[in-house]
């Protein structure tokens, strides 16, 4: 495979260039997602939510409606579709020019969202919860978000033994990329899996050798935002993990990040530009 990332992806025709790394803003219809603040109860609070992560700088929205954090409640397709459409629908409407990635394991909710107007799926179990994941995305022509998770939500954390961690992820995710391909799927996105079968140490080690992902030749997500890696280290909240986030969303993209999906724009477009900066200097 490529050992240099590819830096573009394909959305509906629309050639999106990566090369400057792209903001994803989170946004979740869930009653229980880790993060209060991402959450949203109404159309209008998803116009007003994304309304002001456009403002901000974001290029793309994630939206979900199925919490996988652990110890999140079981949703039922129906309601989780409802949810999912219930944001695409008005973030569709009122901007068409924001790439929407929805947050599923379900094909059939990926399907109807895509029919709706989404323009890219993000899977966090990697096609492992459903086995009809991978044809849905070929037979759709989305780009896909490749993430790594081993088991379930539920089983995960007693999942974390690897023979040596950055070699085990990537070759598990290089045997998915060869399927997808197969399929003729070549929109992916590849995301590590922060915080999903992996202890806090492996995540740290995890995010230290980052830039390995580079020879999967795809473009990398980091989805680090306000997660457990970095309130349980510094014995704080959630809500008070807005600095630790932007200190590791910057060793990403030292790493070789092209998208980071996080809960606060603003901080993470200037997080960017001052990244940025440091690779202008001759």
């Amino acid at each position: 495979m490529a050992q240099v990332s590819k830096k573009t992806i394909n959305v509906r025709g629309d050639l999106v260039d990566l090369t400057e790394p792209c903001i994803m803003g989170i946004v979740n219809f869930t009653p229980d997602s880790f993060f209060e603040n991402s959450r949203v109860n109404s159309h209008q609070e998803v116009v007003d939510r994304v309304g002001l992560m456009q403002e901000q700088g974001a290029r793309m929205i994630d939206v979900g409606g199925y919490s996988t954090r652990p110890g999140a409640l079981e949703v039922s397709v129906e309601n989780e579709l409802d949810r999912v459409l219930a944001m695409v629908e008005p973030i569709k409407k009122n901007f068409s020019n924001l790439i929407i990635s929805v947050d599923t394991f379900r094909s059939q909710v990926a399907r109807a969202a895509v029919q709706a107007g989404a323009d890219i799926i993000n899977d966090v179990s990697g096609g492992i919860l459903d086995p009809l994941m991978f044809d849905a995305v070929a037979d759709l022509g989305v780009p896909y978000i490749l993430m790594h998770m081993r088991g379930t939500p539920a089983t995960m954390a007693q999942l974390t033994d690897y023979d040596n961690l950055v070699v085990d992820i990537i070759r598990e995710l290089k045997g998915k990329v060869e399927e997808l391909r197969s399929k003729g799927v070549t929109d992916i996105i590849i995301d590590p899996g922060f915080g999903f079968a992996k202890t806090i140490s492996q995540n740290f080690e995890l995010l230290r050798d980052m830039a390995e992902f580079k020879q999967l030749g795809y473009p990398i997500l980091a989805g680090l935002s306000r997660k457990a890696t970095i309130y349980k280290t510094l014995n704080i909240t959630a809500t008070e993990a807005l600095n630790g986030t932007t200190v590791l969303n910057t060793l990403a993209l030292e790493r070789g990040a092209s998208i980071l999906r996080v809960h606060d724009v603003k901080e993470a477009v200037e997080t960017v530009k001052l990244w940025q900066a440091t690779q202008r200097i001759n």
